[in-house]
């Protein structure tokens, strides 16, 4: 039999559940996280590899950090050196679609490998607790006052937390393009500006700020869901007044030059992983949708979202 008919027959098998896992064994799986420690990429990534090992489909995971340029510069190192390894993943997202509209980096993500949306996680805004501002109305009221002084910090420009800003923005009356939006590498860089008092107001995954919020260190203000989150009493920012919804989605990609046969093994290992029970565990811990599409349907999605999230960037003045 030849090796990609064989591997098809294990992905098609894995799919159906009927596979042992130790038709997997010899996978070990190197996954670039194009972040620095501590943010929305990195925990989806390390939970997605938990997850791999739970389910038996690979023997081990090891894990690279590059964070930068909204994951431009990991995507760049990943499709440098992972070329033809059918072995190699790479956590990306939203936010990624959008530095590659701002930034224009020489390697895009058509240039490597869809293999499966994973989660959607609405963005929560938070205040620091010794701020004098205390609701998303006495930012909003700021921001119409001077919108220069409003300091939004978040992920790289384009993340779905600088979209979402734009658009309040624009729902107050206010030019988006006046926003004062400060980017970070990562969720850790910006949990630290939050709780140094150098941004006025973030935002990000609710996952990231958890702790910060239970521990009374960030006050949540409002979150981009249609409706609230289960178990968090936070309110949309519809419930005040301001019609904004927006979502951050988090996949993985495979190495450019892999073969069909490589690509739908690994989308049948993600598959796997994600009827484990650490993933369930993970979703339920960081309040993720769980939003699996894979193969071609992803990368049509992710066609979609990036012309969508295009044209919504050009009428806020941000490209």
């Amino acid at each position: 039999m030849r090796r990609d008919t064989f591997l098809k027959s294990l992905a098609a098998l894995a799919a159906a559940g009927a596979l042992p896992n130790a038709a997997w064994a010899a996978a070990n799986i190197k996954m670039m996280i194009p972040a620095n420690p501590g943010g929305g990429w990195d925990g989806t990534g390390r939970a997605l590899g938990d997850a791999l090992r739970d389910a038996g489909v690979a023997s081990s995971v090891t894990y690279e950090n590059k964070g930068g340029a909204a994951g431009a510069i990991g995507l760049a190192q990943f499709f440098n050196a992972s070329k033809g390894d059918p072995n190699a993943l790479m956590v990306m997202g939203a936010v990624m679609l959008g530095g590659i509209i701002t930034g224009k980096p020489p390697v895009s993500i058509t240039q490597v490998t869809p293999v499966a949306r994973l989660t959607t996680e609405y963005n929560v805004f938070v205040l620091p607790a010794d701020s004098p501002l205390k609701t998303m109305k006495d930012v909003v009221e700021q921001l119409k006052k001077d919108p220069g002084s409003v300091k939004w910090g978040g992920g790289s420009r384009g993340a779905t937390e600088h979209i979402a800003a734009a658009q309040i923005a624009q729902a107050v009356g206010v030019p988006a393009a006046k926003i004062n939006y400060v980017p970070f590498r990562g969720g850790g860089e910006a949990v630290a500006a939050i709780l140094g008092g150098n941004v006025t107001i973030g935002g990000s995954g609710y996952s990231e700020f958890q702790p910060y919020i239970e521990s009374g260190k960030m006050r949540a203000i409002a979150v981009t869901s249609d409706k609230r989150l289960d178990g968090i009493n936070v309110p949309t920012l519809k419930e005040q007044g301001i019609d904004v919804v927006i979502g951050n989605w988090r996949g993985v990609y495979g190495a450019a030059g892999i073969t069909p046969a490589q690509r739908d093994a690994l989308v049948a290992m993600v598959v796997k992983a994600t009827q484990s029970k650490s993933w369930a565990e993970s979703v339920k811990k960081n309040n993720w949708t769980p939003a699996l599409l894979t193969g071609k349907a992803f990368e049509e999605f992710v066609d979609r979202d990036f012309s969508s999230l295009r044209a919504t960037m050009v009428r806020a003045g941000m490209v």
